[in-house]
């Protein structure tokens, strides 16, 4: 899985940068079967929604998952960035199990 990671109007520290690397690696795992060929790609947009608001939902991630002939998105806005990269993961690992229960019916049953 290829994972490209672009930040909006926020530094990108290297603590950030291994906490990014470290809560998407799980990721990798629940799509290893889509990703024979090399064809998984995980885009990550982190930042800030703008550069003068300091209160509220200032931070933003937007994660898209290229899996063969599907995308799944999750987008999420938060007062903290570690909280905002937690829940887009997390809503991702839902969309992933969605579509692997869709495309993999026998998988419900197993389970």
């Amino acid at each position: 899985m290829k994972i490209s990671i672009k930040a909006t109007n926020l530094d990108l520290t290297p603590s950030l940068k291994i906490y990014i690397n470290s809560k998407l690696s799980g990721i990798d795992k629940l799509v290893k079967r889509f990703d024979e060929g090399g064809d998984v790609q995980l885009r990550l947009e982190i930042g800030r929604i703008t550069k003068h608001h300091h209160k509220g939902d200032v931070f933003m991630a937007e994660i898209n998952l290229d899996l063969p002939g599907k995308v799944l998105r999750s987008e999420v806005s938060g007062p903290d960035v570690h909280q905002v990269l937690d829940e887009a993961k997390n809503k991702l690992r839902l969309e992933i199990e969605k579509f692997k229960s869709r495309s993999n019916p026998k998988a419900k049953l197993k389970g």
